[in-house]
């Protein structure tokens, strides 16, 4: 199989698995969020490191050790990432499924807006045009819920910082997860001792299932990693930008048809608005793609 086709059936496995998200989290309860939440942070550091022991690679984090700038910057991403996933974990199992995807749906024009706001990138007027649909489509939705819808605004902007200081970082998906559990796994295990002493812990209190489920948090967290990891470096950037919408659909999909929330008329104008962004910005990134590449054929020749 060529590597560029088995990089896509890797993104494709790792945005199906976040996708599917919303139908893992609800078989956690009784569990509240903050229990999953740490949870999820302890048995993802026991899956990772499980993971790199299995490669045998560990000579990095001597190394890392040595950068500060690096280190702080993957504290800030376990800070960020922690916002999000307690964000979805309590959208999910209080019935916003729907409003989570629209999360994921409008975190690639937040991305935008902060290259213009902090990197002080240009936009093209295509990109302008899908970042000012993309805030019509807030105030529509505002108006159909009656509130700004939060957690969607929360998990856009929370992914963006997360994938802003990754970035800034240039540290692997399972080295940068290791260090951000580990700076979590502290206040983690506060968290489910606390638990555990006031008698408000469900892991071993319900059946052995159920301790399956929370322990297996930490291999969903890990793996879908991993396969992005995979896919990333053997197809190109605006292939993964038009993959990247599979999971928020999964998740949209997952609410309106599995959870059966409610979509009134407003709520499908609003969603509709943001799909035009979407497939504005998505042609947008495609076409500059190709204009790039033709332009460093025509530079080798």
């Amino acid at each position: 199989m060529p590597d560029e086709k088995r990089g896509v059936l890797f993104g494709v496995a790792a945005y199906a698995m976040w996708g599917l998200f919303p139908l893992y989290w609800p078989l956690l309860k009784p569990s509240g969020a903050l229990e999953i939440l740490a949870h999820r942070m302890a048995w993802s550091l026991v899956a990772v490191v499980a993971i790199l022991a299995v490669r045998r690679h560990w000579s990095w984090f001597r190394e890392l050790l040595k950068q500060p700038r690096k280190l702080a910057l993957l504290a800030l991403a376990a800070v960020v990432i922690t916002v999000n996933w307690g964000t979805y974990i309590y959208a999910v199992n209080t019935g916003h499924v729907v409003e989570s995807a629209l999360g994921y749906f409008i975190n690639p024009l937040v991305s935008v807006v902060f290259g213009v706001v902090l990197l002080r990138e240009r936009l093209r007027p295509l990109q302008w045009a899908a970042v000012g649909a993309g805030a019509l489509a807030v105030i529509v939705l505002t108006i159909d819920y009656g509130r700004l819808p939060w957690i969607a605004l929360t998990l856009a902007v929370s992914f963006g910082v997360y994938g802003l200081v990754k970035k800034q970082a240039n540290v692997g998906a399972a080295e940068s997860l290791t260090v951000e559990t580990l700076v979590l796994l502290t206040p983690a295990l506060a968290y489910l001792v606390y638990l555990e002493m006031s008698g408000q812990a469900t892991f071993g209190h319900t059946n052995p299932g159920h301790a399956l489920l929370l322990a297996g948090a930490g291999v969903i967290t890990a793996v879908p990693l991993l396969f992005f990891t995979a896919s990333a470096i053997r197809v190109p950037l605006s292939t993964i930008g038009v993959l990247q919408y599979i999971a928020p659909i999964l998740q949209f999909l997952c609410g309106v048809l599995i959870a059966k929330e409610t979509m009134p008329p407003s709520r499908w104008i609003g969603f509709s608005i943001v799909w035009l962004a979407l497939s504005i910005f998505t042609y947008d990134s495609i076409r500059a793609a190709r204009a790039s590449r033709k332009a460093a054929e025509l530079v080798k020749v």
